[in-house]
């Protein structure tokens, strides 16, 4: 799928068909913006390409009705946009610094969202609760840590057969690097979608990973060792 072709389609959801929703988001973001420091991006344009229409454009990897667990939500992004477009997916949204978590639990109650779960904890801790191992249709996250350690955090809340979204810049040679780790923890990469976001904005890449089977109980491994020892 070329989807740079898809550029246009989202940008006319985005700024047409969703006006409303994503107009109140943007100016949620920046009132908000003001106390909890939650991006360096702020100009209604540069939000429009580098947040929202990034954010849009991985919709297509989304099964329908699927529950979505996003590690690293920070400012929603991509969830609150993936949730204004498909508002089928179901999200639980996993957040550690407690004011981004505010921002999320307004910013989902003035955009009228429904099922949309909130969690302030690290990824590495609630990966060893049964409720939420392994038992979602669909986990993403974006601008969170390198491929390698991404996977540790992300594919234990992945279900067998069930896909990792990750959302990352344009370093292929990254990708590439995380190939070990995500077999480690039981998945495949299926496909990377690298593309241009227009008027120069920079490159991006998806990447679908394909849950194949159970990770290894020990993983994700805790205390910080996803970081300073990536697999």
């Amino acid at each position: 799928m070329n989807i740079e072709n898809q550029e246009k389609k989202y940008l006319y959801k985005i700024t047409e068909e969703n006006k409303e929703g994503f107009d109140k988001f943007y100016k949620l973001l920046l009132e908000y913006n003001k106390k909890y420091n939650l991006t360096a991006i702020t100009e209604e344009k540069d939000v429009l390409y580098k947040h929202f229409l990034d954010s849009a454009l991985g919709e297509f990897l989304f099964p329908l009705n699927a529950r979505v667990l996003e590690v690293g939500s920070g400012a929603g992004f991509p969830s609150l946009v993936l949730k204004l477009l498909r508002p089928d997916l179901k999200f639980t949204l996993l957040e550690s610094i407690g004011k981004k978590c505010e921002f999320l639990t307004v910013a989902v109650r003035e955009l009228g969202l429904k099922d949309v779960e909130i969690l302030n904890t690290r990824a590495e801790e609630l990966a060893k609760n049964p409720e939420y191992r392994e038992n979602y249709d669909a986990v993403c996250a974006r601008a969170v840590a390198a491929m390698n350690t991404l996977s540790e955090y992300c594919i234990p809340f992945v279900k067998r057969g069930g896909v990792f979204v990750a959302y990352k810049g344009g370093d292929e040679e990254e990708i590439k690097n995380g190939e070990n780790a995500v077999k480690i923890l039981g998945g495949k990469i299926k496909e990377s979608y690298v593309y241009d976001l227009p008027e120069n904005y920079g490159k991006r890449s998806l990447i679908l990973v394909e849950k194949i089977k159970s990770t290894p109980q020990k993983y994700p491994r805790g205390n910080g060792k996803e970081r300073k020892n990536p697999l």
